[in-house]
């Protein structure tokens, strides 16, 4: 990760440097079990629906958090919101490493989840806070390394640490690294931005956690069997959306009283609103990817975790190295000849793997991956800045807030799309007498298919995205003019 800028101040690089090893630990965290599912397993006697629960339940608990970090943002010092966000990390890593059996790692997750919840909404609410609008480019490509690296790494590492130990060895591999994070930044971190005494709406919390939180969870359960039309599927989505509906009109209604728990005025800002739809469609299909690729690797090719993670490290690699230039670019031309070849490059690459067969080169894959995760560096900097600038400052912690959860929730909808439509295609295939190498080739590259025709959607939403100056200067209005247009825009 490069150094924030020079224009910044030496208190205000310190927290930013501070808070991205932060983030890149506990995100690293994130992927780290993906590949060790298997071995858990064996080793905690459960079967792969239980064990699934290891990651479902992670993704839900961030469902449910990251709502409410809009509100802590404004309420707490930074300092204060750090310490809580690792000291919940650093404990739960622990309780995962001397976990005695299925249900103590469950809880540990959960405690690690919550701390996770919490870190980027802080990271990107500080950033927004303490760098310029004309340097923002440049420390978002650092957010960005830490966004694509280290989920690059987790299955990486952990197959490194399989070969030769066993599970626990993944949380204490991570403890040592997080306990120095949080002394540093217990010693060294100040303060940033201004804190607002807000009031906490209790009837917000629960409306949050059975709306967010739900989708996630009926999203994970059309893997099942049923899939999008079982009823363990519709039942929990169906109050979910009712639960979502009564909060969207209860956030609109506190914010009569400046109140509200997520503050939804930031869809007010076109940008805001259209570099979120491109960030859901690329979620979908990083996190749609993450998991179609190592089912076609070990499935279809037969190879090894270790191998699987080694086969696409350099397409994380290459979108971590990228990320810094494309920060600076960002900068100089704005987002729409950035964010443009980055969504054709996107779904370009997913139709190429809609072609895999088990005869595909290793080579044509690790290209196809590396061209997927250029289009997706392309993406992630020049959307997460053009779309949370224009914000007025009291709507930073919210929009992080706002941009976070939806990542999370694309994350389970492309997941539990892309799963289903597999599983689907490969059991028909597998009922009409094909081989299980093929069946499961045909589910692949069906959802494969289907997830580059969804990236196409991003195409148009990119030709909208420009860079524009931060509304009413604070003042909330946003059809406040902006400064003059810039390159690019």
């Amino acid at each position: 990760m490069s150094a924030p800028p020079e224009t910044l101040a030496p208190r205000d690089r310190a927290v930013i440097v501070i808070l991205l090893i932060a983030t890149f630990v506990v995100i690293l965290n994130e992927t780290i079990m993906n590949v060790a599912l298997p071995v858990l397993m064996t080793d905690l006697r459960v079967d792969a629906g239980r064990a699934q629960w290891l990651s479902t339940a992670f993704m839900l608990t961030m469902a449910v958090v990251i709502p409410i970090t809009g509100f802590l943002l404004q309420r707490l010092a930074t300092r204060t919101v750090f310490l809580l966000a690792m000291g919940l990390f650093s404990a739960g890593t622990l309780l995962a490493a001397l976990a005695p059996g299925f249900v103590p790692l469950l809880l540990a997750r959960i405690v690690q989840a919550s701390g996770t919840a919490i870190m980027l909404p802080l990271l990107m609410t500080t950033v927004l806070t303490v760098v310029p609008e004309r340097g923002r480019g440049a420390v978002m490509g650092n957010i960005s390394i830490v966004i694509s690296v280290a989920p690059a790494l987790g299955p990486t590492i952990s197959g490194l640490i399989l070969q030769a130990f066993s599970w626990r060895f993944m949380f204490v591999f991570v403890l040592p690294i997080a306990l120095a994070a949080l002394a540093y930044g217990a010693r060294m971190l100040g303060n940033v931005g201004e804190r607002k005494a807000a009031p906490l709406d209790v009837v917000s919390i629960p409306l949050s956690a059975v709306g967010f939180g739900g989708v996630v969870y009926a999203l994970n359960q059309a893997s099942g069997p049923g899939g999008f039309g079982s009823p363990a599927v519709l039942w929990p989505l169906g109050v979910a959306l009712v639960a979502l509906v009564v909060f969207v009109a209860r956030q609109r209604a506190l914010i009569r009283r400046d109140a509200p728990l997520l503050d939804l005025r930031a869809f007010a800002y076109p940008q805001f609103t259209l570099g979120v739809g491109v960030m859901v469609i690329a979620m979908m299909a990083l996190f749609g990817g993450a998991i179609l690729l190592p089912l076609y690797v070990q499935g279809v090719r037969g190879l090894s975790t270790l191998q699987t993670g080694l086969l696409l490290l350099p397409g994380g690699l290459v979108m971590g190295l990228l990320a810094p230039t494309i920060g600076r670019w960002y900068d100089r031309v704005g987002p729409r000849p950035l964010t443009l070849p980055g969504t054709v490059l996107m779904a370009g690459a997913l139709f190429g793997f809609g072609g895999l067969t088990a005869a595909t080169p290793a080579w044509a894959l690790v290209a196809l991956h590396v061209t997927l995760s250029i289009g997706l560096a392309l993406l992630f900097t020049p959307v997460f800045t053009s779309s949370l600038s224009p914000l007025p400052p009291r709507l930073y912690s919210h929009g992080s807030a706002i941009l976070s959860t939806l990542q999370q929730v694309a994350g389970a909808a492309g997941t539990a799309l892309l799963v289903t439509l597999y599983a689907a295609r490969s059991a028909a295939q597998a009922a009409q007498g094909a081989a299980p190498t093929l069946a499961q080739q045909g589910g692949i590259g069906l959802a494969f298919t289907v997830s580059a025709w969804i990236a196409v959607l991003a195409v148009p939403l990119a030709l909208g995205l420009k860079r524009t100056g931060q509304a009413g200067h604070g003042h909330g209005d946003p059809h406040a003019p902006g400064p003059a247009p810039q390159p690019g825009d």
